[in-house]
């Protein structure tokens, strides 16, 4: 009898080790406030979580793992399992993926950002350039065209631009420096201060984001309608983090990407549906731009700054015409098939 319980007991000791082995929990960088931008990481969360009956979960923490410049550094170190950043904070560490910042790219769209991104995701030269950080290109983080909020008169000529100092990151803050703003690459985070502060003048940001940090409410006007381009903001994983799942547990997380994308763009036409209330709310004036100084301004900016893009990372070894293609080609597909 004593045997039968003894076997009894390792047979219960085993099964727990299993349980506990088979039980796994990620934390996930990001920062601000949970809001439109991370939708889909909240959402991913809460599919795996169904999908694997509990076992695996992940802690969603808004700062409180990592400031988000840092975000790659702690990726890379397997500070985290999972993280998500913007291209624009740290352009030398992912050069591949700021092809997607190039101003006046023609994207539409979210459902056409996410195409886009996709394919250059995809491609080995961005595959092998993460790889360098342990990270592993997971989903964007989907954004309409940037807009400028500002203070005082608006800024509608491109005259106006000259000297106006702007809170831009990446290729955006590159077009804007091409028609004499002098842009600054302040994080989100930051950007309600230093408009706040006198700082800057204007800061470009999607719709959420100026909700999100309060820019908005600093603002006496909105440019519904310059559309220069956006940033990229991936959501990455710790390739040993990701490499170590069972089976089951990696198929969990594969196969909810594109379901928590789907949330994610749900989500934002909500918010953009109500854009205009917003404005109306907050007595911020509606500002539409001459479509002929948008075309001055997208002369101007977007050609050189393509070329010198490409000519940037040819010069790095890396396949900067091949990319900015793959970008037109998968943009003009996106637009073919909706």
């Amino acid at each position: 009898m004593n045997r039968y319980l003894c076997a009894a007991a390792v047979g219960a000791i085993s099964f727990a080790f299993v349980t506990e082995a088979a039980a796994t929990e990620w934390n996930v960088s990001v920062w601000g406030k949970r809001r439109a931008f991370t939708e889909h990481v909240e959402k991913l969360a809460e599919l795996v979580s169904e999908k694997t009956g509990g076992e695996f979960t992940m802690n969603v923490s808004y700062g409180g793992l990592s400031k988000n410049r840092e975000n790659l550094d702690g990726i890379s170190i397997g500070a985290f399992e999972m993280a998500q950043f913007c291209a624009g904070y740290h352009r030398d560490k992912n050069r591949v993926i700021t092809v997607l910042e190039l101003p006046f790219l023609g994207v539409e769209n979210l459902e056409q950002e996410v195409a886009v991104s996709k394919a250059v995701y995809a491609h080995p030269a961005a595959t092998e350039e993460m790889a360098q950080w342990n990270a592993k290109l997971l989903m964007t983080s989907p954004m309409p065209q940037y807009n400028l909020v500002g203070t005082g008169e608006p800024r509608d000529e491109l005259a106006d631009f000259e000297g106006m100092r702007v809170r831009a990151t990446g290729g955006l803050g590159e077009a804007f420096k091409a028609v004499g703003g002098v842009p600054t690459s302040v994080t989100a985070t930051e950007a309600y201060q230093a408009m706040e502060g006198g700082v800057v003048d204007t800061v470009a940001f999607a719709q959420h984001a100026h909700l999100s940090f309060g820019t908005i409410n600093q603002a006496d006007w909105w440019t519904a309608n310059l559309n220069p381009g956006t940033v990229n903001c991936p959501v990455v994983v710790n390739i040993d983090a990701y490499e170590s799942l069972s089976d089951a547990h990696r198929e969990a997380l594969d196969s909810s990407v594109d379901e928590a994308i789907a949330h994610y763009l749900a989500n934002y036409a909500e918010l953009l549906e109500r854009w205009d209330s917003v404005l109306e709310e907050k007595g911020v004036q509606k500002v539409e731009i001459d479509p002929a100084v948008i075309a001055e301004f997208r002369t101007i900016a977007a050609e050189p700054a393509k070329n010198a893009w490409i000519a940037d990372m040819e010069a790095q070894g890396l396949p900067g015409q091949e990319l900015y293609d793959l970008v037109v080609n998968a943009l003009a597909e996106a637009k073919g098939g909706s």
